[in-house]
C-alpha cells in the first residue's frame, strides 16, 4: 500500500531532484532537497486534515486530487501564484512578472515579501474559520475533555465562530494600521489591504464550505427519502441523486484546494529564506506538495484517523496555531522553525494521546 501510493511521489523526487542538479549543479540539487523538506514539515498537519475531508470522497475523486489537484498544487500555488501576486502589485503583465522572476531575482522576492501582509490575512483568516469550526462542535470524541465540552457550548451561539473572527481581523488591522502610523505611514496603505484580504479568505471559507456542505446535507435527505420508502439508492429520482453527488464531490474537492493553498502561503513566502530562484522554489516545494498530497490519501486508504482517535483534533490545533501566526506575521517577523514546530509538536501530542486510548481501551 505504502509503495502503490507514494510511487509517482518517488518519481516527481528524483526527476526534481535531478532537474535541478542540471539547472544550476549540486547546490541547487541541495536547495531543491531543503525546500521539499520545509514544505512537508510546515504541512504535515495540512494532509491530516486533508484526510479527514478527502474520506468523504470515493476513490475516483481521490485520483482527482492526486492529478489534477497536484498540477494546481505545484504549478498554481508554488509557481503561478508568486508571479501573479507580483504583477497585480506592481502592475505587470504576466509575461513582465516572469521577466523579472528571471532575470531580477532580488527585485522579484521583494515585490513577493511586500505582498505578504494581504497573502497572510487570506490565508490566516480561513484557516481560522476552519479551527474555529471544529472546536466549536459538539464532537463525540473529546481530546481535551473539559476545555472541549465548553467551547461546545458555546458553540451553540449561532455565527459564534464569524464573530470571533471578525473581530481578530479587525484588532489585527488596527493593529497593523496604529504601528504602521508610528512608524512613519510607510504601511499605512496596506492597513485597508489587510482587511480586505481577511474577509475576503472569510467570505471564500464560507462560500465553498457552504456549498460543499449544503450539496452533502441535500444528497443525505435524498438518501433517507429512499430508504424511508423502502426502494433501492437510486431509483426513482436517481439521476437526481448522482448529480447531487456529484455537485457535493466537487465542491469538496474545491474546498481542498483552497484549503491547500492556504496552507502553502506560509511555505511560499518562508521558501525565500532559502533560495529566491523561482525555479528552484518550483521544484523544492512541488515535491514536498507531492509528499503530503500522497500522505492524504495513504491516510484515508489506511484508515489511521480512524485509528488515532485524537489525530484530528491535533491537526485542527495545529491549524488554529498557523492561522494566528500568520496574522501575527502580517507585523512582526516569524521563523518558519517555530511554525513548523508548533505543528509537529501538536501532531505528536495527539499522536501520543491516540495510542493510550487504544491501549487503555484494549486493556
Amino acid at each position: 500500500m505504502l509503495l502503490k501510493t507514494f510511487r509517482w511521489t518517488f518519481v516527481v523526487t528524483a526527476l526534481g531532484l535531478a532537474a535541478g542538479a542540471l539547472y544550476d549543479g549540486w547546490t541547487a540539487l541541495g536547495l531543491v532537497a531543503i525546500l521539499a523538506v520545509l514544505e512537508v514539515s510546515l504541512s504535515f498537519d495540512n494532509a491530516v486534515i486533508n484526510a479527514g475531508i478527502l474520506k468523504r470522497l470515493n476513490v475516483f475523486w481521490q485520483k482527482i486530487f492526486l492529478t489534477v489537484g497536484i498540477l494546481i498544487a505545484v504549478f498554481g500555488m508554488r509557481l503561478l501564484f508568486p508571479i501573479v501576486i507580483v504583477a497585480v502589485s506592481a502592475r505587470l503583465t504576466p509575461s513582465q512578472a516572469v521577466h523579472l522572476a528571471l532575470t531580477d531575482k532580488a527585485r522579484y522576492q521583494e515585490l513577493v515579501t511586500d505582498a505578504h501582509p494581504s497573502i497572510a490575512a487570506f490565508g490566516g483568516m480561513f484557516l481560522l474559520m476552519i479551527f474555529l469550526d471544529f472546536v466549536f462542535e459538539d464532537h463525540e470524541t473529546k481530546w481535551l475533555g473539559p476545555v472541549e465540552r465548553l467551547l461546545a457550548k458555546l458553540g451553540r451561539i449561532d455565527m459564534l465562530s464569524v464573530c470571533i473572527a471578525l473581530s481578530v481581523l479587525l484588532v489585527t488591522s488596527m493593529t497593523f494600521a496604529a504601528h504602521a502610523h508610528q512608524h512613519g505611514g510607510v504601511h499605512a496603505d496596506k492597513a485597508q489591504t489587510v482587511l480586505v484580504s481577511g474577509i475576503a479568505g472569510l467570505i471564500t471559507y464560507l462560500v465553498v464550505g457552504g456549498l460543499s456542505g449544503f450539496f452533502e446535507d441535500r444528497l443525505a435527505a435524498r438518501e433517507n427519502e429512499s430508504r424511508a420508502e423502502q426502494r433501492p439508492e437510486g431509483v426513482g429520482g436517481g439521476r437526481s441523486a448522482v448529480a447531487l453527488a456529484g455537485k457535493a464531490a466537487f465542491f469538496t474537492f474545491l474546498y481542498l484546494e483552497v484549503l491547500d493553498a492556504s496552507f502553502s502561503f506560509d511555505g511560499v513566502i518562508g521558501a525565500f529564506a532559502i533560495t529566491n530562484d523561482i525555479v528552484l522554489m518550483a521544484l523544492g516545494l512541488g515535491i514536498g506538495a507531492m509528499y503530503v498530497r500522497s500522505l492524504t490519501v495513504y491516510l484515508v486508504r489506511q484508515g489511521t484517523l480512524d485509528d488515532y482517535v485524537y489525530l484530528e483534533h491535533g491537526a485542527h490545533y495545529a491549524i488554529g496555531a498557523l492561522a494566528l501566526i500568520l496574522l501575527v506575521s502580517i507585523q512582526y517577523e516569524i521563523n518558519d522553525i517555530v511554525t513548523g514546530l508548533i505543528g509537529v509538536t501538536l501532531i505528536c501530542a495527539s499522536f501520543y494521546s491516540s495510542v493510550r486510548h487504544n491501549r487503555a481501551t484494549a486493556r
